[in-house]
């Protein structure tokens, strides 16, 4: 389908795809991304310091980089179920340690921690921007990000001679200190990292008192390849799933939703470290905020119990496409490949939360949204990564299934999928709210 200008509706997805993925370097850009768009769709924003309205509606909460949607349509009761996706809006990357401003042998480093799991040779000669919180001494927060200001410099290929016969070794402390500059260079007093977060957020030093920065890649998003139909950029892991779960909520609460069910979309944050946080997917949040709905909905401990029983979580996050310089890593015979539409993630050991009756949901939500999916189940051989799909079956007892776009190149600081795919995941999600 294209409108007057030429411009199909995969085109417009993914413009916005690009858009929402450049507004958010960060957990904390990304819940405050989120938090922007549903306001601009008419939800309010609440505060978890304050009581809450009961009456139906549209509503947003913030919690550090983590934030939490939903809609209460009319007529929602106290045993009225709820249809959840669940993202993450963090990303491997650097994080900012104390004390971040180094000086070595006449460079200026900023001090990293390594945050998760990231491919830590795909940061290597990028340039990176810090973006992330600071916190001043007035207690109020303040989103910053720097743009680009550091990189990760590669040895060359002189000094180590043997590195693409031996392959390329990285030192998480030694080898992993972006430079931002030389020593010499430096405004009198000295350059500092602290004092660079603060000029971009347009505050003293002296008042910031506390920070959480991370590094993200400054390259900008790009189509290509035959057709264009390859998009690649920083985090689809799983700033696609965020995107795809937002604009299924704005379209939902613009009339797509039967009101059957409260929509709701819960994008945490930590997951690349495990979800136990009071931000992640193992903390409170999700459970503080469905608590708090079935209570304006009057709801009674059993009557929320019930709610639950009825309930559907789909944990939306990227997995693998199958690749073909390293077909032998996928499973023989299940071996999804980009382009080919969102995939069922399935693993015997509840690696994923999918059973049978998650199966048959997804099918039919594909089929209503008119969308191809793929099961993608692990090679035996090579361990299973997880989501927060377990973790919030676990802690909720909502039957839970888990689905993701494809990629390749997973944990790069850039990654790649076919611009179909983020497409028809945001078609399924839509079908998801809208179900009777």
């Amino acid at each position: 389908m294209t409108d007057a200008a030429g411009t199909t509706v995969v085109d417009s997805f993914i413009a916005d795809l690009a858009a929402f993925i450049e507004a958010a370097p960060s957990s904390y850009h990304a819940a405050a991304e989120v938090a922007r768009r549903v306001e601009n769709a008419g939800f309010a924003r609440l505060a978890e310091t304050e009581e809450w309205p009961a009456a139906p509606g549209r509503y947003v909460v913030v919690r550090d980089g983590a934030v939490i949607a939903w809609l209460v349509p009319e007529g929602a009761g106290a045993t009225t179920p709820f249809h959840i996706l669940g993202a993450h809006t963090d990303s491997p990357a650097f994080k900012l340690k104390p004390k971040p401003t180094v000086e070595s042998s006449g460079w200026l480093q900023a001090g990293v921690e390594v945050y998760g799991g990231p491919l830590l040779n795909s940061w290597l000669d990028r340039e990176l921007e810090l973006a992330g919180r600071i916190v001043t001494r007035d207690g109020r927060e303040h989103l910053v990000r720097t743009g680009p200001l550091l990189r990760i410099p590669q040895l060359a290929i002189h000094l180590d001679r043997g590195v693409n016969a031996d392959g390329l070794t990285l030192d998480k402390q030694r080898h992993t200190q972006p430079v931002f500059g030389l020593a010499s260079d430096a405004p009198l007093g000295g350059a500092d990292v602290v004092g660079l977060l603060a000029e971009a957020a347009g505050v003293r030093a002296a008042d910031v008192l506390g920070y959480d920065i991370l590094t993200a890649d400054t390259q900008a998003p790009a189509r290509f390849g035959l057709g264009r139909s390859l998009f690649a950029s920083r985090r689809l892991d799983n700033l696609s799933s965020v995107h795809a779960g937002v604009t299924a909520l704005i379209a939902a609460a613009d009339g797509a939703a039967a009101g059957a069910q409260i929509p709701l979309l819960a994008a945490f944050d930590h997951e690349e470290l495990g979800s136990e946080s009071r931000s992640g997917a193992s903390g409170p949040f999700l459970s503080d905020i469905l608590t708090r709905i079935s209570e304006g909905l009057g709801a009674t401990v059993s009557e929320r119990l019930r709610a639950y029983a009825a309930s559907w979580v789909v944990s939306a996050d990227a997995g693998h496409s199958v690749h073909p310089n390293y077909a032998d890593r996928h499973d023989p015979v299940n071996r999804p490949l980009s382009g080919g539409g969102p995939l069922l993630k399935i693993n015997a050991n509840q690696r994923y939360a999918t059973d049978a009756a998650g199966a048959a949901l997804w099918a039919q939500l594909c089929d209503t949204a008119g969308v191809e999916y793929q099961e993608f189940v692990s090679n035996n051989g090579v361990p299973c990564g997880s989501t927060i799909g377990p973790l919030t079956a676990t802690r909720l007892g909502i039957a839970t299934l888990d689905v993701g776009i494809p990629l390749l190149s997973m944990h790069s600081a850039r990654e790649l999928c076919h611009v179909n795919d983020p497409v028809a995941l945001a078609g399924a999600a839509a079908a998801f709210f809208a179900l009777g």
